[in-house]
């Protein structure tokens, strides 16, 4: 059995045991599921294609006896040639004097080492006497710890696959094997730990993908579905005459996207099954007038609406703007942690008695003294930006509430259908018509006169404008301009009629909220801040955007700050101040410069930078695959999601031939529950 301690196998004694448990591993199936990872390859190539500098494996006859010379203290250099494909090639041994008794004139010998092309010259690091054998051509690394080595854990694990071999069940039905031309799973950890030749590894790395794809897509399905079926009773029976009334009071018409997604959000609230749905849209979208027609549906069905938003500043943009959307329509009030005393009990006291509809907040929404009366829908603005703990408070505050995220940070769907693989997502993927293109700019630092010149003309006219920095205060490390630094410069360079604010992550959080106030009622015409303003803040009358040592930014996060200006309708200006010295950087300022599609920048910046950028890496919820890549493989995870999702639907896991694929999945929820 799999489930056998690892003491069970051949070789695995007391001391082996605790390294390997020190690494996670305690029973034979932890064992022979720790793969490689990486392969050392001895694989003969014909001296045409060897390259100059590589490490290289060569096969041939010893012409004549190697020559042994000592030089310096206890060093020595072992030389002989050798002929391979009927050319004379030399090898250099150091420091192995032994070897001149083992290798003779007329040995047939395979070599591994430093290839040089000039010289025709191999500096050995490993030999054998004889052919290699098509086996040893591929060797597996293993990850280890303590004192256990790659060779010892190699030794093991190829027992345990000896010894247990029969117990390694097929859990992928017979048509998948087929269809994928997958090896079955026996076969596959085979391949994958001793494997015969690239061909080989490939096909089973290709099997372990799709595997661990699958069985992933399976459980966020299977437990997006008893989320549904275990939450019923929560149909919100909402008045479509007063909505589809409230929507022709708007002052624009919504988009196709716009109506796609609200008849998608207007469907979950009608169902018994409680929302967990995921709404995408880039920035200047339109998700809050899809946000305010939900809340304002779920009002006429007698329910209450909570909107929880990261900071006060912005809770108080959204508060204003439903206030005057809805007019007498809903009854909305304000709730953030500076809204003290008197004023907030008052508020607390209306919130209870239902005597307001709509509650806009920070995460003084989710305090213990704040009771709703029949919260029927949640919505969270900028989703990854709360802590899971938040946002279950939040959603445990009312009768099983419909809860929608929304994020304006455009994830890329091999994202999405992993990091929320265990909810529903709508995406608004079209601008409101009319809407002016944010014009980007690369420049060097070399012509800052003229871009601080291109930000005077625009105050003058009345506008203001974004500086952007990376760092707060001056680093040895990084040369890189710095917030505090910035702001000095500029308010030497402009005259004293231009006011200019500096704001930063270390300001207190009333200074910040001080600070963003001021600019966004015009009393700062220029704002010199760090990243902190990434995050929803509106003023239209922002249009240039100025973004200095912008390599150091990915493309999500240059994208976001951009998404600060183009709010109102004038023309909008965004400028990167770069020196790319990488290929890398410089490709990222080429895609900035040629592109405001949010969705088409998310997936580039997924190529360049992987998928830990888009969450912060500890905080990603992202799962961690043995093998696969969801970025590299994205096609396999494509396939993987598709077929769960048949899989769910067609209700194939009560079939025979799911059966062993089923258990698995349940074993690895309930595993998963264990760590949790």
């Amino acid at each position: 059995m799999l489930s056998d301690s690892v003491t069970h196998v051949k070789g695995v004694g007391e001391k082996m045991a605790e390294d390997l448990a020190r690494m996670g591993i305690h029973s034979v199936e932890d064992l022979i599921n720790h793969f490689p990872y990486r392969y050392d390859v001895f694989e003969i190539r014909p001296l045409r294609e060897l390259v100059h500098d590589d490490k290289v494996t060569i096969e041939g006859r010893v012409i004549y006896d190697p020559s042994l010379t000592f030089y310096g203290k206890s060093k020595s250099r072992l030389t002989f040639m050798l002929e391979v494909e009927q050319v004379a090639v030399k090898a250099v041994m150091f420091n192995r004097a032994f070897a001149k008794k083992h290798i003779q004139k007329g040995d047939i010998v395979t070599l591994t080492g430093k290839w040089d092309a000039h010289r025709l010259q191999i500096t050995v690091i490993t030999y054998k006497k004889g052919k290699a054998k098509q086996q040893d051509q591929m060797q597996a690394v293993y990850p280890v710890k303590g004192e256990l080595t790659t060779r010892k854990l190699k030794k093991v694990i190829q027992q345990a696959l000896a010894s247990y071999a029969s117990s390694i069940d097929e859990i992928l039905p017979p048509f998948y094997l087929t269809a994928y031309k997958l090896p079955d799973r026996k076969a596959a950890y085979q391949m994958i730990h001793m494997p015969k030749n690239r061909i080989a590894l490939k096909h089973a790395r290709r099997r372990f993908i799709y595997e661990e794809f699958l069985i992933f897509q399976l459980k966020m399905q299977l437990l997006r579905k008893w989320k549904r079926e275990a939450i019923e009773g929560n149909a919100q029976h909402f008045d479509k005459k007063k909505v589809k009334e409230f929507i022709a009071s708007f002052p624009f018409t919504l988009t196709n996207a716009q109506n796609k997604v609200l008849k998608q959000i207007m469907n979950d609230l009608k169902s018994p099954y409680r929302m967990n749905r995921l709404l995408q849209g880039d920035v200047g979208s339109g998700k809050t007038a899809v946000a305010a027609i939900c809340l304002y549906a779920s009002v006429t069905a007698g329910r209450q609406g909570a909107l929880m938003v990261p900071t006060e500043i912005l809770a108080e943009q959204h508060y204003h703007s439903l206030k005057e959307l809805f007019g007498d329509r809903a009854r909305v009030t304000l709730l953030t942690g500076s809204i003290k005393g008197k004023k907030r009990k008052e508020r607390i006291t209306q919130i209870r008695n239902h005597e307001i509809d709509i509650v806009v907040g920070t995460h003084a929404l989710i305090q213990e003294d704040v009771t709703f009366n029949n919260l029927g829908f949640v919505i969270v603005d900028e989703q990854h930006r709360f802590g899971v703990e938040q946002r279950r408070v939040l959603r445990e505050k009312g009768l099983h509430p419909d809860v929608l995220f929304m994020t304006a940070t455009p994830i890329p769907r091999t994202l999405a259908i992993t990091a929320f693989g265990d909810m529903d997502v709508s995406i608004i993927d079209e601008l409101p018509s009319g809407r002016k293109e944010v014009e980007t700019y690369w420049v060097k630092e070399t012509l800052l006169d003229r871009v601080l010149q291109f930000i005077e003309k625009h105050i003058r006219q009345g506008e203001q404008a974004y500086v952007i920095c990376p760092l707060i205060e001056e680093s040895d490390k990084l040369d890189i301009q710095n917030a505090v630094d910035v702001y000095h410069q500029l308010e030497a360079y402009f005259p004293e009629s231009i006011h200019i604010g500096l704001m930063h992550g270390r300001l207190p959080a009333e200074e910040k909220d001080m600070v963003m106030k001021k600019f966004a009622n015009n009393e700062l015409q220029l704002l010199v801040s760090t990243t902190v303003i990434e995050v929803g803040v509106n003023v239209p009358n922002a249009t240039i955007m100025v973004i200095y040592d912008a390599e150091r930014f990915g493309l999500s996060q240059l994208h976001q700050l951009r998404g600060r200006v183009g709010r109102g309708d004038k023309q909008s200006y965004c400028i990167l101040i770069a020196d790319p010295k990488g290929e890398v950087g410089k490709e990222r300022m080429r895609i900035m410069s040629e592109t405001t599609d949010g969705f088409v920048l998310s997936e580039q910046d997924l190529q360049l930078r992987g998928p830990g950028d888009f969450f912060g890496k500890k905080q990603s919820g992202l799962p961690e695959f043995k093998v696969a890549d969801m970025v590299h493989d994205y096609r396999a995870l494509e396939t993987a999601s598709k077929d769960a999702q048949e899989i769910i639907d067609n209700r194939l896991l009560k079939t025979p031939e799911f059966q062993p694929l089923l258990k698995h999945v349940e074993n690895s929820i309930q595993a998963n529950e264990k760590l949790d």
